[in-house]
């Protein structure tokens, strides 16, 4: 049975999950602007670089599939703490490459930290029980992940303009540092899964079958040979029937397929991978290489592009998040998702109507965005994988719908840019915002089937209990 935390016990607590989650976020934003000065600092190419950021995100997506449902076994504080020490070991090792390749091996070790979110919001759900008080806290954690208003990468771009690339990751080294510290104090232990045992095998193959489809998918976005694609696909999913014949068998498997028929599993994984397909290059590519066109865009610099489109998303997401979280419980965590989806595709269209025309509709659109899906519909994606994951599994759902999020966002510029070749110019982008509008429909269509999680609303619906399933 949980207990009821005093004030001063949350805020503690609070404070220590969210330095974890900054400390990641600045890993994942901060080195945005950041990449052209690694290239000319370190005398390599922007390919080169590029490929270090494939390597944080390759292994965040990776380790996040089971260092969540590990973390269950072994305690959720140690597995957080050792992920902030290797986050710290990387940073250090990054601030002081000497080379591209000391580089690419320091933000692959900063990978590791992927997970830092999912397992921030299962140690909270572990400690507060209040539905209400739990959302609102939710909301406020799960926001930083989308960016911390846009400050981030700001800060980032002005340290590379004014002292290089390295200051850059002593700086994350240092909050990294600041939040193992309060980790270790604030942050009380669980496991939920004690004695259990972890199932490497079934891992190795579910690993190996999201790293193929991404390996893939990074080759696709980079215009790579279809051979290559097609057989890095073809083994991803014979991993995949490896996995789910080794689950079979297993007497303790990672994901038993009872919990994989669940709707409660398949339909939020499945929402949250459309999602991500149909929206994540819209925003972070699309709207931004619009805005950059010399001929038939708004011929904006970058920097003033990221100013007007991007800083505003990210800050109203920030904003938004915890009120979203607040009106979870009372409102429904599917309602307010199917929301922010509607407000999503409300905002596509805006984009492929008016915003290709107009750069002040484009600032709507995408503030728009920024409300819908960074401040609503991700913030419900997160939550409902905490609160929708088997009892005897707690760490499972979330990392899966962890690696879903990854994947989504591979297929997304696997998919959307590549449809900018169906018609030229402007035609090419509306045919693309097209198919990302598509996508995010069926996202929407897909959440219809994502359960209740009834203990964690305030209200239940007549009949309600009818509607639920296993």
């Amino acid at each position: 049975m949980k207990q009821a935390q005093s004030a001063p016990s949350t805020a503690s607590l609070m404070t220590a999950l969210l330095a974890a989650c900054v400390a990641f976020q600045l890993n994942a934003s901060m080195l945005s602007p950041v990449l052209v000065t690694i290239a000319r600092e370190l005398q390599t190419s922007d390919a080169e670089v590029g490929m270090s950021q494939t390597a944080f995100f390759m292994a965040a997506a990776l380790f996040s599939l089971f260092l969540p449902r590990l973390a269950d076994i072994l305690g959720r504080r140690r597995v957080l703490l050792g992920m902030l020490l290797l986050m710290l070991a990387g940073s250090l090792l990054a601030a002081l490459a000497p080379s591209i390749r000391v580089l690419q091996l320091a933000r692959l070790i900063q990978g590791v930290s992927g997970p830092v979110v999912p397992i921030c919001l299962l140690m909270l759900h572990h400690q507060v029980s209040e539905p209400g008080r739990y959302g609102l806290l939710m909301g406020v954690i799960t926001a930083v992940n989308g960016g911390i208003a846009g400050i981030d990468a700001i800060a980032g771009g002005l340290l590379a303009t004014h002292f290089g690339f390295r200051p850059v990751f002593w700086c994350i080294a240092l909050v990294a540092a600041v939040a193992c510290l309060l980790v270790s104090r604030h942050a009380p232990e669980s496991r939920p899964s004690a004695g259990w045992r972890m199932d490497w095998v079934g891992v190795s193959w579910l690993v190996a079958a999201l790293a193929c489809v991404l390996a893939a998918l990074n080759l696709a976005a980079g215009g790579g040979r279809a051979y290559d694609i097609a057989g890095l696909t073809a083994l991803g999913l014979l991993a995949m029937v490896a996995f789910l014949w080794t689950e079979q068998r297993s007497p303790h498997p990672l994901l038993a397929l009872s919990i994989l028929r669940q709707r409660a599993t398949w339909a939020l994984l499945l929402t949250t991978v459309l999602t991500m397909t149909g929206l994540f290059a819209i925003i972070n590519g699309l709207v931004m290489s619009y805005a950059q066109l010399e001929t038939g865009g708004f011929a904006l610099p970058a920097d003033r592009a990221s100013w007007l489109l991007l800083t505003p998303y990210a800050l109203v997401g920030w904003l938004v998040g915890p009120l979203a979280g607040k009106l979870a419980p009372h409102w429904g965590y599917g309602r307010l998702l199917r929301l922010g989806l509607a407000g999503s595709m409300l905002a596509i269209l805006l984009l492929m109507t008016l915003g290709l025309g107009s750069l002040g509709w484009m600032m709507a659109a995408t503030l728009l965005a920024g409300i819908a899906y960074a401040g609503t519909a991700n913030i419900m994606l997160n939550g409902l994988g905490v609160l929708l994951s088997p009892s005897q599994a707690p760490g499972l759902l979330p990392g899966l719908n962890a690696g879903a999020f990854n994947l989504g966002a591979g297929l997304s510029f696997a998919l959307l840019p590549a449809w900018l070749a169906s018609a030229s110019g402007r035609d090419g982008y509306f045919n693309s915002m097209l198919l990302g509008l598509c996508i995010v429909l069926l996202a929407w269509l897909c959440s219809l089937l994502i359960p209740r999680p009834v203990e964690a609303e305030l209200t239940e619906p007549p009949l309600a209990s009818q509607h639920r399933s296993g």
